[in-house]
């Protein structure tokens, strides 16, 4: 079943043990994992990892091995990270099963709403399906003040709304930051610390981060050259390829009502004007020149790859910025193709 956001809590907190299956899905990969340690917490439960790669070589093994009684006792959870449409046979030789003893938890990343491994954990009484999204506005604020609070950091709105626009509302990376932010201060759950302007100032990396954003901007507008120099900043051996997809994601997530509306007839100019201040007034340029340069069929295979690749980056053993660079480099060769 497809579960809300403000019903996850409660699917988590209380588990339901008609539910075998848990499929975390969305930009917000942070949350998802949040949302599965909670469940291992309230089920007092151990995490068991198994390979996406074993499940679709052996689609009975995820059964096989939910069905499993724990080798040392206690209660087990079995994790799927990255997880995709290689599970889907899996999940269903699961759901069919006559009995379990362990739930099942995937971790994925963006999946469409034309997902086979969607459809079926939102149809099945068995499954809880919730996307992750990435937090917006006064939600992006608290989000930053809920996890300074873990480092022992009290963290003021300003200051909050600051650190949630450096890191593109991206959990992983505000948790990063603030502890840094922390260590700085010296700050702890037991000994907290108010964070101010001046220690993001000292420590903070929002100027940088910016900078990073702004590739997928780059990419997406078909701005060839203006990219190449970028990517060629890139510092080597850097951890800038997963805030980079998200920005990415995060583009895509925008424009493709916005198109959806121009090919049922609207104008561009109809369209960014009823956004209103929802746009931020420097991104009305480059967001009504994307809007020309791309239509619905392509933004959705775009997010498949950026999809696609943001699993793959994350399980990657080292950063991979040549397979980033020819992604977005792929993306403004297309862009300039309309």
């Amino acid at each position: 079943m497809n579960v809300s956001k403000q019903a996850i809590g409660r699917a988590v907190d209380q588990p339901n043990a008609q539910v075998r299956f848990y499929l975390f899905h969305g930009q917000d990969t942070a949350q998802s994992r949040a949302l599965g340690q909670r469940l291992l917490q309230a089920s007092g439960a151990s995490k068991s990892i198994i390979a996406s790669g074993a499940v679709k070589s052996d689609p009975a093994s995820l059964a096989d091995e939910a069905g499993a009684m724990s080798l040392f006792g206690g209660a087990r959870i079995i994790w799927l990270e990255p997880a995709g449409e290689e599970i889907l046979p899996g999940v269903e030789a699961l759901l069919s099963a006559p009995s379990i003893e362990s739930p099942v938890v995937a971790i994925a990343g963006s999946l469409t709403k034309a997902s086979g491994l969607r459809k079926l954990a939102e149809a099945s009484r068995s499954a809880v399906a919730f996307a992750a999204y990435l937090p917006e506005g006064q939600d992006a604020a608290r989000m930053v003040a809920d996890v300074g609070r873990s480092y022992g950091l009290k963290i003021s709105q300003p200051v909050a709304e600051r650190i949630a626009g450096a890191a593109g509302n991206d959990q992983a990376l505000v948790s990063q930051e603030l502890q840094k932010l922390a260590l700085y201060l010296d700050a702890s759950p037991h000994s907290p610390k108010e964070l101010d302007h001046d220690a993001v100032d000292a420590v903070g990396t929002d100027t940088a981060e910016g900078d990073v954003m702004r590739l997928a901007d780059l990419a997406l507008s078909g701005q060839m050259d203006a990219l190449a120099d970028e990517l060629a900043r890139l510092p080597s051996g850097g951890s800038e390829a997963i805030p980079v997809v998200r920005s990415l994601q995060r583009r895509l997530i925008m424009l493709a009502p916005m198109r959806a509306r121009v090919e049922r007839g609207e104008s561009p100019d109809a369209v960014m004007t009823s956004l209103g201040k929802a746009l931020f007034w420097k991104d009305k340029a480059i967001v009504g020149r994307m809007l020309s340069q791309w239509d619905a069929e392509r933004l959705a295979k775009v997010a498949e790859r950026a999809g696609r690749l943001e699993r793959s980056l994350m399980f990657s053993p080292a950063p991979q910025q040549e397979a980033l660079g020819e992604e977005l480099l792929a993306i403004a060769r297309e862009a300039r193709r309309r």
